[in-house]
């Protein structure tokens, strides 16, 4: 990972019951530009352990004085977003990677149709600062839950008006994906970010509509699920380690000084790869295709098996 970059937290915003939003500040000279769609990791010290967790930035690319960043209280939380909500106030002190961008506009699109689920609204706050310094053809379709998921909904009606679809779930609407494609100008490009259901079906229909890959942009942050505990060995050093079921095998390497190059630290853009040379391997990244899983693994998501040791080539 990169030099970290110390920040204060100016001002602290509860959006919803579990939505918090966060403006940070260099502590020393400037952060560091950045473009829409972009990231940055947030290091986190709980029980004893780090948790880097990827967070979008919210806020206008050319506004570089402050970041901002807004987090969902998870209900199977491993620690990160309970630590944001309880325990970081304004004054707090927090280091933070430099901004990285796996989910970028498409330079060449005619129009641009976003479509956010829950928390998945944060990267296209900074995408709607572009597109609308742009002047560029653009809609917005927004589903959530009122009161609880709907952090920047009132707003974002009232900034975009026809240009806002919205889909609350406590009074029954429902988003029509299907509808996303029909009668849409040539050069129209889609993306989403939420739950990977909706990933999952945008990209299915996607096809079946006839739609190249490369018209089609997602992202989605997970933080790694627990599973059983496993024992991973180093092959060059000879080094073992007992990974617990609560922490990925990247946070046992990180832990034991082995650094692994990583971006999103949740399956999606392949950073991390990383050869095996035998073991039972759990697969759970969204990158790799079934002939790389016999080779390779991303320690952010996946883990070994239960039962033997996995061998990296480490």
């Amino acid at each position: 990972m990169s030099a970290m970059i110390e920040v204060q937290v100016t001002e602290v915003r509860q959006l919803t019951p579990v939505v918090r939003e966060f403006s940070l500040r260099a502590i020393d000279g400037t952060l560091p530009g950045f473009s829409c769609g972009s990231h940055v990791q947030v290091v986190l010290p709980i029980e004893g352990r780090t948790l880097r967790n990827a967070y979008s930035l919210l806020g206008d690319p050319r506004d570089v004085g402050v970041y901002r960043i807004a987090v969902r209280l998870q209900e199977a939380s491993r620690g990160g977003s309970r630590y944001l909500h309880e325990q970081v106030r304004v004054g707090d002190r927090l280091q933070i990677g430099a901004p990285s961008n796996l989910f970028a506009l498409h330079s060449q699109a005619r129009h641009h149709i976003l479509v956010a689920g829950g928390i998945g609204i944060t990267p296209f706050m900074a995408y709607l600062a572009e597109l609308e310094a742009q002047g560029a053809s653009f809609e917005l379709h927004y589903a959530y839950r009122s009161g609880l998921t709907d952090a920047y909904a009132a707003e974002l009606r009232q900034r975009l008006g026809e240009r806002f679809h919205g889909y609350d779930a406590a009074a029954g609407q429902r988003l029509d994906c299907t509808s996303l494609f029909a009668g849409k100008p040539l050069g129209s490009h889609l993306y989403v970010c939420g739950p990977q259901g909706l990933l999952d079906e945008l990209k299915l229909l996607a096809n079946a509509h006839g739609w190249s890959a490369g018209r089609l942009h997602w992202e989605a942050f997970a933080a790694p699920e627990p599973g059983q505990p496993f024992t991973v060995e180093l092959a060059r050093s000879g080094q073992r380690l007992q990974v617990p079921g609560g922490h990925s095998l990247l946070e046992a390497l990180e832990a034991a000084g082995v650094e692994v190059p990583n971006l999103c630290r949740g399956g999606v853009c392949g950073q991390c790869t990383t050869r095996y040379l035998s073991g039972e391997v759990e697969h759970r990244d969204h990158y790799l295709d079934e002939q790389q899983r016999g080779a390779a693994l991303m320690p952010c998501v996946s883990r070994g098996g239960c039962s033997g040791t996995l061998l990296l080539d480490l």
